[in-house]
């Protein structure tokens, strides 16, 4: 059975409280973060001027298994028609700043400032990735997430005509398989990630699933295959 080491900055997520909080505190530094998603834990202000910054755990997590993942009949028909083009790692910037600003978020969202900008960071160091879905040249969709071995951690997805999200999930889900990895983490189950597949598990068998998967080298790679 896999066994997360400890932290290096935070206690064991299983010590979380009700609400899931482990730590409140530290930086967003590229070494606190890898870190914090290497333990099954990530950073979540409750808004822009949420600081010090809280650390968290959920329990229960929810994942999506790539087998399961639930397309729609309109959504069939969407991908059929390949209106968008789906690119990887183009502009990881534009894509964390549009689901920080996108209609009825913007001073509403745990992206702060400084969150864009600790991400932004992770990107450059190759370790933070995003999906864009572009219409005519123009972004319309995209997603972006943390990817620590072969475990890859959905942060935040955005769209600005129908289904550019869902057609983004649905492109991370297959390249993440195509690739290698074993565990796609979206954190807290929506009813719209409900409706995609997602399912809910107990923390306890995230963390199991999680320390099995950090330890595999996965490259994440920016050549996509069609769904």
């Amino acid at each position: 059975m896999g066994q997360l080491p400890p932290s290096r900055y935070f206690p064991s997520a299983e010590l979380a409280d009700e609400t899931g909080l482990v730590a409140i505190g530290g930086r967003l530094s590229p070494d606190w973060l890898l870190d914090a998603y290497r333990h099954g834990i990530f950073p979540w202000p409750c808004g822009p001027d949420w600081w010090p910054i809280p650390w968290v755990s959920l329990d229960p997590r929810a994942i999506l298994e790539f087998d399961r993942l639930h397309i729609s009949r309109s959504l069939h028909r969407t991908l059929r028609k390949r209106r968008f083009e789906i690119t990887a790692d183009r502009n990881f910037d534009a894509v964390i700043r549009a689901c920080a600003e996108a209609p009825g978020r913007r001073g509403a969202t745990w992206i702060t400032p400084a969150m864009i900008r600790a991400y932004n960071r992770l990107h450059h160091l190759g370790h933070a990735h995003s999906l864009e879905v572009w219409l005519e040249g123009r972004l319309v969709g995209g997603i972006y997430g943390v990817a620590v071995g072969a475990a890859f951690s959905a942060e935040s997805m955005f769209h600005l005509v129908s289904d550019a999200s869902k057609v983004a999930l649905v492109y991370l889900v297959r390249h993440l398989q195509a690739r290698g990895y074993q565990l796609l983490d979206v954190q807290e189950l929506s009813p719209h990630l409900k409706r995609m597949g997602a399912t809910a598990i107990p923390r306890k068998e995230f963390l199991r699933r999680l320390a099995e998967a950090v330890i595999q080298p996965v490259t994440f790679g920016r050549t996509l295959e069609s769904p």
